[in-house]
């Protein structure tokens, strides 16, 4: 496949998989190009070779979660070699949640709360992955080392700070989060925003999760503040925020720990880059 100025790019044919009329849908930072078949019943991910291992294991969390009573996508396709790797997954039909108006929102957000909850109560035992604090943290220092922290994904607060400094801060808070963790770790989605929980238009149903290339065990909270804080984008003012915070833990049967809430949300902005 070329683009229109003649540059070969990755897509699933050149990798060996069938010919779907696959079309480009995004192309990531990360060298990750992604593609929808023509009847949309398909997605494929292509990497080249240097990140075949990270969606191996983006493949290997896919399947084993819908192998339990949540859903979302399921591994179709797996191919490897000198050229790269592509990972073929089923469709999740519907429309992301952070495409449908407020009103919609929360008409789905109990629907929302429910399906977190069945993530959150997947097996731990026989979960073989880990998004714990201790892996946010060696990753994040990997992203400052790097001085690959995206200001953009900062608050706007601490975007003038430098990310040594925001890591810092951090680092000192971890030995307490970390016993919270210890007393109540669940399966994690890793990255639960709004745009990677599909609904169904129609019934406002939870459809499925997608972009699972980060669940693992770790505090619920990690979630729970990713969640939170992406919603607020849809919500048209704090009090209505607010009051959906309060509905969904009511919903979900947690009281929030506004405090584990912040120091997550403060940490994931670090592991991007």
């Amino acid at each position: 496949m070329s683009d229109r100025r003649g540059t070969r790019t990755m897509s699933p044919l050149l990798l060996g998989v069938d010919d779907g009329g696959w079309l480009p849908v995004t192309a990531g930072e990360s060298g990750a190009t992604v593609f929808r078949s023509a009847d949309a019943a398909r997605y494929a991910k292509c990497v080249p070779a240097a990140d075949a291992a990270g969606l191996e294991a983006e493949r290997d969390r896919v399947a084993w979660l819908s192998g339990r009573d949540v859903p979302g996508p399921r591994v179709l396709d797996w191919r490897s070699g000198d050229a790269g790797a592509c990972l073929v997954t089923s469709a999740v039909p519907g429309i992301p949640a952070d495409q449908v108006p407020a009103e919609d929102l929360w008409g789905a957000w109990e629907r929302i709360a429910d399906a977190v909850r069945r993530l959150h109560e997947a097996p731990v035992s026989q979960c073989p992955f880990r998004r714990g604090l201790d892996d946010m943290l060696a990753l994040a220092a990997d992203v400052v080392a790097r001085d690959a922290v995206n200001p953009e994904f900062l608050p706007v607060e601490q975007q003038p700070t430098p990310g040594a400094e925001l890591l810092d801060r951090l680092t000192r808070q971890a030995p307490h989060h970390r016993e919270q963790e210890a007393a109540d770790t669940v399966v994690c989605h890793g990255d639960l925003c709004l745009p990677n929980i599909i609904l169904d238009p129609q019934t406002l149903d939870v459809a499925g999760f997608i972009d699972l290339g980060r669940l693992g065990l770790a505090d619920r909270h990690a979630d729970l503040a990713l969640l939170l804080a992406n919603a607020r984008e849809t919500w048209t003012e704090e009090e209505q925020a607010r009051a959906a915070d309060t509905a969904f833990a009511e919903r979900y049967g947690i009281g929030l720990d506004h405090d584990r809430l912040r120091f997550y949300l403060h940490l994931d902005p670090l592991t991007w880059g």
